[in-house]
């Protein structure tokens, strides 16, 4: 599946930039940013509207509610893996 025109998925180096903390802290709230060993992150329109964050005993996963059922889940489990 595609995603959409303006989105993007990347895999940033950790630990994560300020303002990607920021955006991932807002997304997945409660996950142990300083202990990620993976991140992907969706990107639309400079925006991050998505995350899949990985730790050594979890992972969370969050999604703008606009942007679901797009594909854009499926990209950001895959880059995950393709990192791992």
């Amino acid at each position: 599946m595609s995603l959409p025109a303006r989105v993007r998925v990347t895999r940033p180096p950790l630990p994560l930039a300020p303002a990607l903390h920021a955006a991932a802290a807002r997304l997945c709230p409660g996950a142990p940013l300083e202990r990620l060993h993976s991140a992907a992150l969706a990107i639309a329109g400079g925006a991050v509207i998505g995350a899949h964050l990985v730790w050594t005993d979890g992972e969370m996963q969050a999604l703008a509610t606009v942007w679901r059922g797009r594909g854009i889940e499926e990209a950001l489990t895959r880059a995950v893996a393709e990192q791992s």
